[in-house]
Protein backbone atom coordinates (compact mmCIF):
# COMPACT_ATOMS: atom_id res chain seq x y z
CA UNK A 1 0.00 0.00 0.00
CA UNK A 2 1.12 3.48 -1.07
CA UNK A 3 0.14 6.65 0.80
CA UNK A 4 0.92 10.19 -0.49
CA UNK A 5 -0.84 13.47 -1.66
CA UNK A 6 -2.27 13.54 -5.26
CA UNK A 7 -4.60 15.94 -7.16
CA UNK A 8 -8.01 14.60 -8.26
CA UNK A 9 -10.62 16.42 -10.11
CA UNK A 10 -13.74 16.53 -8.95
CA UNK A 11 -15.86 14.14 -10.93
CA UNK A 12 -13.75 11.23 -9.07
CA UNK A 13 -15.21 12.76 -5.43
CA UNK A 14 -17.76 10.32 -6.25
CA UNK A 15 -21.48 10.46 -5.69
CA UNK A 16 -23.58 13.40 -3.37
CA UNK A 17 -25.85 16.26 -3.90
CA UNK A 18 -23.37 18.47 -1.93
CA UNK A 19 -19.99 19.98 -2.97
CA UNK A 20 -17.95 21.00 0.00
CA UNK A 21 -14.71 23.18 0.37
CA UNK A 22 -13.17 21.65 3.10
CA UNK A 23 -11.45 24.05 5.80
CA UNK A 24 -10.61 21.76 8.33
CA UNK A 25 -10.30 17.66 9.39
CA UNK A 26 -8.98 15.97 12.10
CA UNK A 27 -7.23 12.68 12.68
CA UNK A 28 -9.05 9.98 14.47
CA UNK A 29 -7.85 6.30 14.46
CA UNK A 30 -9.97 4.75 11.57
CA UNK A 31 -7.99 7.24 9.43
CA UNK A 32 -4.99 5.65 10.35
CA UNK A 33 -6.32 2.10 10.15
CA UNK A 34 -6.94 2.42 6.83
CA UNK A 35 -3.89 2.53 5.72
CA UNK A 36 -2.25 -0.46 7.08
CA UNK A 37 -1.88 -2.73 4.56
CA UNK A 38 -4.70 -5.31 4.33
CA UNK A 39 -6.80 -3.84 6.71
CA UNK A 40 -10.18 -4.08 6.98
CA UNK A 41 -11.67 -0.76 7.28
CA UNK A 42 -11.05 0.82 4.23
CA UNK A 43 -13.92 0.06 1.42
CA UNK A 44 -12.45 1.05 -1.31
CA UNK A 45 -9.08 1.93 -2.98
CA UNK A 46 -7.89 4.22 -3.58
CA UNK A 47 -9.38 5.94 -0.73
CA UNK A 48 -9.30 9.38 0.66
CA UNK A 49 -9.54 9.04 4.25
CA UNK A 50 -10.65 11.65 6.82
CA UNK A 51 -13.74 10.74 8.74
CA UNK A 52 -14.51 13.83 9.79
CA UNK A 53 -14.46 17.32 7.94
CA UNK A 54 -15.97 20.92 8.48
CA UNK A 55 -15.69 23.84 6.09
CA UNK A 56 -18.68 25.42 3.78
CA UNK A 57 -20.59 24.60 0.87
CA UNK A 58 -19.71 25.32 -2.67
CA UNK A 59 -22.45 23.42 -4.68
CA UNK A 60 -25.88 21.95 -3.39
CA UNK A 61 -28.28 20.30 -5.09
CA UNK A 62 -30.51 20.57 -1.48
CA UNK A 63 -32.17 23.59 -1.36
CA UNK A 64 -31.82 23.60 2.64
CA UNK A 65 -27.79 23.80 2.17
CA UNK A 66 -27.27 26.72 0.29
CA UNK A 67 -23.62 27.96 -1.24
CA UNK A 68 -21.69 29.23 1.50
CA UNK A 69 -23.73 27.71 4.52
CA UNK A 70 -20.81 26.42 7.19
CA UNK A 71 -21.13 22.42 7.62
CA UNK A 72 -19.88 19.16 9.56
CA UNK A 73 -19.75 15.70 7.80
CA UNK A 74 -18.57 12.46 9.38
CA UNK A 75 -19.60 9.18 9.82
CA UNK A 76 -21.49 7.09 7.18
CA UNK A 77 -19.11 5.72 4.85
CA UNK A 78 -16.91 9.01 4.76
CA UNK A 79 -13.01 8.19 4.59
CA UNK A 80 -14.14 4.54 4.42
CA UNK A 81 -16.04 3.85 1.68
CA UNK A 82 -16.61 7.16 0.13
CA UNK A 83 -13.24 9.70 -0.29
CA UNK A 84 -13.11 11.89 3.06
CA UNK A 85 -11.84 14.63 4.91
CA UNK A 86 -8.03 14.82 3.86
CA UNK A 87 -9.24 16.96 1.33
CA UNK A 88 -9.49 20.67 -0.69
CA UNK A 89 -12.69 19.87 -1.56
CA UNK A 90 -15.27 16.33 -0.75
CA UNK A 91 -18.87 15.99 -2.37
CA UNK A 92 -21.19 13.99 0.03
CA UNK A 93 -24.70 12.82 0.09
CA UNK A 94 -27.20 15.51 1.30
CA UNK A 95 -28.95 13.36 3.94
CA UNK A 96 -24.44 12.95 5.36
CA UNK A 97 -24.32 17.14 5.60
CA UNK A 98 -24.77 18.70 9.39
CA UNK A 99 -25.43 22.52 9.08
CA UNK A 100 -23.08 24.39 11.38
CA UNK A 101 -25.28 26.09 14.82
CA UNK A 102 -24.73 29.77 15.17
CA UNK A 103 -21.48 30.58 16.45
CA UNK A 104 -19.54 27.84 15.72
CA UNK A 105 -16.52 27.89 13.46
CA UNK A 106 -15.25 25.30 11.28
CA UNK A 107 -12.25 24.61 13.18
CA UNK A 108 -14.24 24.28 16.31
CA UNK A 109 -16.48 21.91 14.40
CA UNK A 110 -13.39 19.93 13.11
CA UNK A 111 -11.81 20.03 16.93
CA UNK A 112 -15.38 18.43 18.08
CA UNK A 113 -15.74 16.45 15.14
CA UNK A 114 -16.50 12.18 15.57
CA UNK A 115 -14.23 12.26 18.76
CA UNK A 116 -16.67 14.92 20.54
CA UNK A 117 -19.84 13.29 19.33
CA UNK A 118 -19.23 10.40 20.37
CA UNK A 119 -18.18 11.54 23.50
CA UNK A 120 -21.39 13.89 23.88
CA UNK A 121 -23.96 11.20 22.63
CA UNK A 122 -22.02 8.66 25.30
CA UNK A 123 -23.21 10.70 27.93
CA UNK A 124 -26.51 11.11 26.84
CA UNK A 125 -26.66 6.86 26.71
CA UNK A 126 -25.66 7.47 30.56
CA UNK A 127 -28.53 9.67 31.28
CA UNK A 128 -30.81 7.91 29.69
CA UNK A 129 -30.08 4.45 31.33
CA UNK A 130 -30.49 6.81 34.87
CA UNK A 131 -26.58 7.55 35.28
CA UNK A 132 -27.00 10.99 36.78
CA UNK A 133 -24.88 13.72 38.42
CA UNK A 134 -24.55 13.39 41.66
CA UNK A 135 -24.96 9.40 42.06
CA UNK A 136 -21.35 8.80 41.79
CA UNK A 137 -18.02 9.05 40.16
CA UNK A 138 -17.72 8.42 36.99
CA UNK A 139 -14.82 6.79 35.10
CA UNK A 140 -13.38 7.21 31.61
CA UNK A 141 -11.07 4.88 30.31
CA UNK A 142 -8.28 5.69 27.41
CA UNK A 143 -9.32 9.77 29.03
CA UNK A 144 -6.27 11.18 27.04
CA UNK A 145 -7.16 10.03 23.60
CA UNK A 146 -9.96 12.49 21.40
CA UNK A 147 -13.03 10.63 23.03
CA UNK A 148 -11.36 10.02 26.19
CA UNK A 149 -10.85 13.98 26.62
CA UNK A 150 -14.13 15.02 24.91
CA UNK A 151 -15.76 12.61 27.41
CA UNK A 152 -14.69 14.43 30.31
CA UNK A 153 -15.13 17.74 29.20
CA UNK A 154 -18.55 16.64 28.57
CA UNK A 155 -19.19 15.05 31.86
CA UNK A 156 -17.66 18.21 33.65
CA UNK A 157 -20.14 20.69 32.07
CA UNK A 158 -22.95 18.17 33.03
CA UNK A 159 -21.77 17.89 37.07
CA UNK A 160 -20.42 14.51 36.91
CA UNK A 161 -17.17 14.06 38.92
CA UNK A 162 -15.41 12.33 36.56
CA UNK A 163 -11.87 10.16 37.35
CA UNK A 164 -9.76 9.35 34.18
CA UNK A 165 -8.09 6.26 33.34
CA UNK A 166 -4.65 6.22 31.28
CA UNK A 167 -1.69 4.09 30.95
CA UNK A 168 0.26 7.21 29.98
CA UNK A 169 1.43 9.14 33.03
CA UNK A 170 2.57 11.82 31.35
CA UNK A 171 -0.74 12.63 30.74
CA UNK A 172 -2.03 12.79 33.92
CA UNK A 173 -1.82 16.94 34.74
CA UNK A 174 -3.38 17.11 30.88
CA UNK A 175 -6.17 15.42 32.25
CA UNK A 176 -6.74 17.04 35.36
CA UNK A 177 -6.86 20.07 33.81
CA UNK A 178 -9.73 19.04 31.27
CA UNK A 179 -11.75 18.48 34.72
CA UNK A 180 -10.85 15.06 36.39
CA UNK A 181 -11.08 15.06 39.82
CA UNK A 182 -8.60 12.08 39.86
CA UNK A 183 -6.35 10.22 37.33
CA UNK A 184 -5.28 6.45 37.76
CA UNK A 185 -3.50 4.11 35.88
CA UNK A 186 -4.25 1.26 33.59
CA UNK A 187 -3.07 -1.06 37.05
CA UNK A 188 -5.80 0.94 39.22
CA UNK A 189 -8.65 -0.41 36.68
CA UNK A 190 -7.44 -4.18 35.92
CA UNK A 191 -9.42 -6.89 36.50
CA UNK A 192 -9.07 -8.32 40.08
CA UNK A 193 -9.83 -12.15 38.74
CA UNK A 194 -13.22 -12.07 40.61
CA UNK A 195 -16.09 -12.29 39.14
CA UNK A 196 -17.62 -9.23 40.59
CA UNK A 197 -15.04 -6.38 42.36
CA UNK A 198 -15.94 -3.69 44.95
CA UNK A 199 -18.50 -1.23 43.35
CA UNK A 200 -16.51 2.17 42.34
CA UNK A 201 -18.48 3.50 39.88
CA UNK A 202 -21.93 4.94 39.28
CA UNK A 203 -20.99 4.43 35.47
CA UNK A 204 -18.37 4.50 33.23
CA UNK A 205 -17.07 5.91 29.10
CA UNK A 206 -15.12 3.11 27.89
CA UNK A 207 -12.82 4.07 24.87
CA UNK A 208 -10.63 1.04 24.69
CA UNK A 209 -12.35 -2.49 24.96
CA UNK A 210 -11.51 -5.67 25.52
CA UNK A 211 -9.94 -7.05 29.09
CA UNK A 212 -10.56 -2.71 30.66
CA UNK A 213 -14.23 -3.20 29.49
CA UNK A 214 -14.70 -6.24 31.36
CA UNK A 215 -13.15 -5.26 34.38
CA UNK A 216 -15.10 -2.15 34.75
CA UNK A 217 -18.72 -3.90 34.15
CA UNK A 218 -17.41 -6.01 37.13
CA UNK A 219 -16.39 -2.46 39.36
CA UNK A 220 -19.95 -0.24 38.86
CA UNK A 221 -22.11 -0.09 41.35
CA UNK A 222 -25.79 -1.36 41.20
CA UNK A 223 -28.02 -0.33 38.86
CA UNK A 224 -24.78 1.50 36.87
CA UNK A 225 -23.93 1.62 32.93
CA UNK A 226 -21.21 1.74 30.84
CA UNK A 227 -21.50 3.42 27.14
CA UNK A 228 -19.08 1.63 25.53
CA UNK A 229 -17.08 3.10 21.91
CA UNK A 230 -13.81 1.55 21.35
CA UNK A 231 -11.88 -1.39 20.88
CA UNK A 232 -8.10 -0.34 21.09
CA UNK A 233 -7.27 -2.83 23.66
CA UNK A 234 -9.28 -5.59 21.73
CA UNK A 235 -12.20 -6.63 20.45
CA UNK A 236 -13.21 -9.81 22.51
CA UNK A 237 -15.15 -9.30 25.55
CA UNK A 238 -14.33 -11.66 28.30
CA UNK A 239 -17.01 -11.36 30.97
CA UNK A 240 -19.35 -13.22 32.68
CA UNK A 241 -23.37 -12.53 33.85
CA UNK A 242 -22.78 -12.01 37.28
CA UNK A 243 -22.41 -7.66 36.76
CA UNK A 244 -25.69 -8.01 34.61
CA UNK A 245 -27.81 -10.33 37.17
CA UNK A 246 -26.31 -9.69 40.30
CA UNK A 247 -26.06 -5.97 39.91
CA UNK A 248 -28.51 -5.22 37.27
CA UNK A 249 -25.78 -3.24 35.29
CA UNK A 250 -25.69 -1.86 31.49
CA UNK A 251 -23.42 -2.10 28.59
CA UNK A 252 -24.72 0.43 26.37
CA UNK A 253 -22.78 0.67 23.13
CA UNK A 254 -22.66 3.64 21.33
CA UNK A 255 -22.01 4.20 17.58
CA UNK A 256 -21.62 7.21 16.02
CA UNK A 257 -21.08 6.22 12.64
CA UNK A 258 -24.99 4.91 11.61
CA UNK A 259 -26.42 7.65 13.82
CA UNK A 260 -29.67 8.92 12.13
CA UNK A 261 -29.28 12.16 10.37
CA UNK A 262 -32.26 13.89 12.34
CA UNK A 263 -30.23 12.79 15.82
CA UNK A 264 -27.19 13.67 14.20
CA UNK A 265 -28.40 16.89 13.76
CA UNK A 266 -30.36 17.78 17.04
CA UNK A 267 -27.05 16.84 18.83
CA UNK A 268 -25.26 19.10 17.24
CA UNK A 269 -27.59 21.91 17.64
CA UNK A 270 -26.46 21.99 21.59
CA UNK A 271 -22.74 20.70 21.46
CA UNK A 272 -21.18 23.99 21.89
CA UNK A 273 -23.25 24.21 25.17
CA UNK A 274 -21.37 20.84 26.58
CA UNK A 275 -18.01 21.28 25.15
CA UNK A 276 -17.44 24.73 25.93
CA UNK A 277 -14.41 26.50 23.96
CA UNK A 278 -11.95 27.06 26.75
CA UNK A 279 -11.85 23.63 27.39
CA UNK A 280 -11.81 22.57 24.04
CA UNK A 281 -9.38 24.42 23.32
CA UNK A 282 -7.03 22.51 25.49
CA UNK A 283 -7.42 19.44 23.49
CA UNK A 284 -5.97 20.48 20.22
CA UNK A 285 -2.56 18.90 20.40
CA UNK A 286 -1.52 20.34 17.15
CA UNK A 287 -2.46 21.32 13.09
CA UNK A 288 -1.00 20.10 10.17
CA UNK A 289 -1.31 20.20 6.57
CA UNK A 290 -1.72 17.38 4.34
CA UNK A 291 2.13 16.43 3.65
CA UNK A 292 2.19 16.35 7.07
CA UNK A 293 0.28 13.55 7.81
CA UNK A 294 2.09 10.41 7.38
CA UNK A 295 3.94 10.08 10.46
CA UNK A 296 1.23 12.00 12.32
CA UNK A 297 -1.05 8.76 11.20
CA UNK A 298 1.75 6.51 12.42
CA UNK A 299 1.79 8.08 16.00
CA UNK A 300 -1.74 7.26 16.28
CA UNK A 301 -1.33 3.61 15.25
CA UNK A 302 1.58 3.78 17.83
CA UNK A 303 -0.67 5.32 20.31
CA UNK A 304 2.11 8.61 20.97
CA UNK A 305 -0.88 11.36 20.35
CA UNK A 306 -3.32 13.20 22.66
CA UNK A 307 -6.32 15.02 22.21
CA UNK A 308 -7.34 16.00 18.81
CA UNK A 309 -4.91 16.57 15.64
CA UNK A 310 -6.52 19.03 13.54
CA UNK A 311 -5.84 18.82 9.90
CA UNK A 312 -5.98 22.16 7.47
CA UNK A 313 -5.92 20.73 4.19
CA UNK A 314 -4.96 24.37 1.90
Amino acid sequence: MRTGVEELDDGELGDGEVLVGVEWSAVNYKDAMVTVPKNRVARRSPLVPGVDLAGRVLESGDPRLAAGAGVVVHGYDLGVGHHGGFATRARVPATWVVPLPDGLTTRRAAAIGTAGFTAVLSVERLRSAGVLPGDGRVLVTGASGGVGSMAIIALVAQGYEVVASSGKDAEHDYLRGLGASEVVGRADVADTGRVLSSERWAGAVDCVGGATLAAVLRALRYGGAVAASGLTAGAALETTVYPFIVRGVALLGVDSVQTPIEERRRIWSGIADVLPTSALDATVASEVGLHDLSGVLEDVLAARTRGRVLVRPA
